[in-house]
């Protein structure tokens, strides 16, 4: 995929209100589904069915830990995204985000 394409992923992922509550939540780090639901007030599987949306766009990613599964940010642009925004949890501003150290420098 080229960058254009990779973009305007992360912007329409960013683009429904759910998705984008789920993300803006993440951004404080890795989070279980059954924190999510309750966070965006949806149910279990309206919330599940974005999750994979998300994954399945390269946005966010998931580990299975005993019968749990866990939810981060794996594209660091989406921070970038809220800071432009002018979000708290963005990279520089106020709170580190979540993904500063695998970013190594990216973020300033």
């Amino acid at each position: 995929m080229n960058k254009e394409t990779d973009s305007l992923k992360i912007l329409g992922a960013l683009s429904d209100k759910t998705r984008f509550q789920i993300i803006d939540f993440l951004l404080d780090g890795r989070k279980c589904v059954c924190e999510i639901f309750p966070h965006v007030k949806k149910a279990q599987p309206t919330v599940s069915l974005h999750l994979r949306k998300l994954e399945r766009w390269g946005i966010i990613k998931s580990k299975r830990e005993g019968k749990r599964i866990f939810y981060e940010i794996k594209d660091w642009r989406v921070c970038d995204v809220f800071k432009v925004l002018g979000y708290q949890k963005g990279c520089t501003l106020k709170k580190e985000c979540c993904m500063k150290k695998e970013r190594r420098g990216k973020c300033e």
